[in-house]
């Protein structure tokens, strides 16, 4: 239905900014089963890309579409997987840079207590993501570029926030799409007053804008807070945004456009190895639909596909699907449950 103009011409058709993390996840392969148990049990892991910008590159790439990222890396091993891991994917790398001053990636070690219980545990000292600069942002990367994607990590901390911001005035100066997704992350940040300050700033620039109804309460804290859904759209909808979507976990989502319409999904019922990573599924597949022109329902209905499929998952990255796959998923799903097993 083309609720977002995209510049055809442009080479990459989309920018991530932000966070890349390694995930070590209780292995779970044909070698090695850790069932569900605390962490502090588990004796073997395995190591994946993560971070949900990261996830989200690979998540579209897969798809086939071109994904760039600007990034800040440690100048060490797990710096170089990132960096080879996304190479192999496909995912142009030429912007993202290694740390001078032995800064280094987070790690993830994830916690599976039961299907529904999970945590994880992060390490984030010394982190090499928020080491992203002003010097960092090149206009005319951007310049290439159908949209940029801000993750809302990055604005946790000098120099990363200024370099987010930057990327922001470029792309507007250059008629670039900006999608805003607020990944929240508890553990980044001093305070909600400061968390709203930037959050809503980058928010007012996004032509779309993705997050939980907790995301959007803490982004609009200073702004007008308790406000529902649909005056939380209509806000944002009144400075730059024509798609808002807001998620309430297992409850479903609703995307609200410009045209004054709402179209909401629930999750495809799925027998769950981790609480988390779906919301990087839901990114890439909602995306996904969204540059093929799809309209709202199906876009929404491919990208909480997607979600239940990573949810399923043991990792954030490497099970990421195709179209073809998903298209699969949601096939035998409806045969299943029925054609509006996820639509409302």
């Amino acid at each position: 239905m083309g609720y977002v103009k995209f510049n055809e011409a442009r080479e990459l058709d989309l920018i991530l900014l932000g966070r890349v993390a390694i995930d070590f996840n209780p292995a779970y392969n044909e070698q090695v089963k850790e069932e569900f148990k605390p962490l502090k049990k588990v004796h073997m892991f395995e190591k994946f890309v993560g971070g949900s910008p990261a996830n989200i590159a690979v998540g579209v790439t897969r798809h086939g579409m071109k994904a760039g990222f600007i990034g800040k890396v440690s100048d060490d091993q797990f710096g170089e997987f990132v960096v080879d891991y996304f190479n192999e994917q496909g995912i142009d790398t030429s912007h993202i840079t290694k740390c001078k001053n032995g800064e280094k990636l987070g790690l993830t070690f994830t916690e599976m207590l039961s299907s529904s219980e999970s945590s994880i545990l992060m390490y984030r000292n010394c982190i090499a993501d928020l080491q992203l600069s002003v010097e960092d942002i090149d206009e005319e990367y951007i310049q290439k570029a159908k949209a940029i994607l801000i993750s809302g990590t990055a604005l946790a901390e000098s120099p990363s926030r200024e370099a987010a911001l930057k990327a922001v005035m470029l792309a507007k100066r250059n008629d670039v799409r900006i999608i805003f997704d607020i990944d929240y992350r508890a553990y980044n940040w001093k305070n909600t007053d400061e968390l709203s300050i930037y959050y809503s700033t980058v928010a007012k620039e996004a032509d779309i804008i993705m997050g939980s109804r907790e995301e959007f309460d803490l982004t609009e804290k200073l702004i007008k807070p308790g406000m529902t859904d649909e005056e939380s759209a209509a806000l944002w909808q009144g400075y730059h945004a024509t798609i808002v979507v807001i998620k309430h976990g297992m409850k479903g989502s609703t995307a609200y456009t410009l045209d004054g319409q709402s179209f909401s999904i629930k999750p495809f019922p799925v027998e769950a190895r981790k609480g988390f990573g779906g919301g990087d599924g839901y990114g890439s597949g909602f995306l996904y639909g969204l540059y093929q022109g799809w309209d709202i329902i199906d876009c929404l209905e491919f990208g909480s596909a997607e979600a239940s499929m990573m949810v399923k998952s043991n990792n954030c990255s490497d099970s990421l699907p195709t179209p073809e796959e998903v298209h699969a998923f949601i096939k035998e799903e409806k045969e299943k449950f029925g054609e509006m097993i996820a639509r409302v």
